[in-house]
């Protein structure tokens, strides 16, 4: 890791929604002393930011032109800093040049990205690179993925060791979208074929772990027994994203599964949902019903303040193995911008800051970070409890 860079820390895309909420929670969080910058194209919205953040704990020391569209640019950041924070989306359009920088550079980079694609295709392109360089490359630490993957790892924790494990997690919340995410929810069910043909490319690339398995199932409409809701599939990255971490810890165990689902009380509010999901998948596919559904939403929009401090998250596990059970949840507030923004420059800090295992390359936060990082989270109000414990249960209870 270079310890000589002039800059510790860059958050680029500081001006967007995401990225001010980001920047407000560094400035008032991270240790003071620590040498960090806003980046971005527009250098007078970026110096109004610093302005308004000059009188906290940690202000940013400059703001620095950086244009995605410009790789020299984005060359010339990377090089500058030990660690990019980068907000700039939809990533499968903005983001790959920002990582291959990283990469080249050994510089670490954290993201809020929630598209699978863009996540296996900067593996395919940049892990190896990263590997040689030093660089920890982390996707998804927002609310996809953080209360998922070190949340399934709070599980294992309280599991046996050494047995097969299956753990489920159901998620239920009261946010809204902005702008951004309903942006990127497009691009990617657009392209689901692109998407499961570079996820199968992948495979065949990435080394399986020997002597054991962890892989994501594919769920089912069901009723829980033991949460008592309705569960409804949750395409979305995170059950990728927790499979990777299975497959790199052996605490996980010899053969670990994990299933991904949202959760609704009533099934009237299941059904709705599966009727809404399904037709916002069909009409992504037809290019001009998606510039539409688009324009409805602007990009750089957000809920208000408000309505982020009215929201809040739930993520209900229930894992099972060598005869035991546990229900385990992680919670917190609005989940999609002040909790994102929070474990996204969190994620940052203990990447900087924290006595991590070594490790290089693409890797996911409960395998960089971890514990550190949940630490850090839980200081911060999110909460990672056990709910109840069942022993000894017999074998398909």
């Amino acid at each position: 890791m270079p310890t000589s860079r002039r800059l510790d820390l860059v958050l680029l895309g500081a001006t967007g929604f995401a990225g001010a909420l980001t920047a407000e929670h560094l400035a008032a969080h991270a240790p003071a002393g620590l040498r960090w910058a806003l980046a971005g194209r527009d250098l007078a919205s970026l110096e109004r930011l610093r302005t308004r953040l000059a009188e906290t704990t940690c202000p940013p020391s400059e703001v620095l032109h950086a244009d995605v569209t410009d790789a020299t640019t984005i060359r010339d950041l990377a090089a500058s800093t030990r660690l990019v924070i980068t907000t700039v989306g939809p990533y499968l359009r903005h983001g790959e040049a920002v990582v291959a920088a990283c990469a080249a550079a050994g510089t670490d980079y954290v993201d809020l990205t929630g598209e699978a694609e863009f996540v296996d295709r900067t593996y395919l392109r940049h892990h190896e690179t990263a590997v040689r360089t030093g660089a920890r490359l982390v996707h998804c630490c927002g609310f996809d993925s953080v209360p998922h993957d070190l949340g399934v790892q709070f599980t294992v924790e309280h599991l046996p060791d050494d047995v097969p494990l299956t753990v489920r997690g159901v998620v239920r919340s009261s946010a809204a979208f902005s702008g951004g995410t309903f942006h990127s929810a497009l691009g990617a069910v657009s392209r689901m074929k692109q998407a499961k043909a570079t996820a199968r490319e992948r495979r065949t690339q990435e080394p399986r772990p020997e002597g054991r398995s962890s892989r994501a199932v594919a769920p089912r409409p069901q009723r829980d027994p033991v949460l008592r809701y309705w569960l409804l599939p949750l395409p979305t990255v995170d059950p990728m994203i927790v499979a990777r971490s299975g497959a790199a810890l052996d605490s996980y165990g010899p053969r670990f599964t994990y299933s991904h689902h949202a959760g609704t009380k009533t099934l009237p509010m299941a059904l709705a949902g599966v009727v809404g999901v399904g037709g916002l998948v069909v009409a992504a596919q037809v290019p001009a019903v998606r510039r539409a559904l688009a324009a409805r939403v602007p990009a750089g929009s957000g809920p208000s303040e408000e309505k982020r401090e009215r929201s809040w998250f739930t993520v209900d596990f229930v894992g099972d193995g060598g005869g035991k059970r546990v229900h385990t949840r992680v919670s917190g507030g609005d989940p999609g911008y002040s909790e994102t923004a929070v474990m996204l420059a969190e994620s940052a800090l203990s990447l900087l800051l924290d006595d991590n295992p070594t490790t290089a390359g693409q890797v996911t936060t409960a395998v960089a970070m971890g514990p550190n990082l949940r630490a850090r989270l839980v200081s911060h109000g999110m909460r990672f409890e056990v709910v109840e414990e069942w022993e000894h249960l017999p074998p398909n209870a």
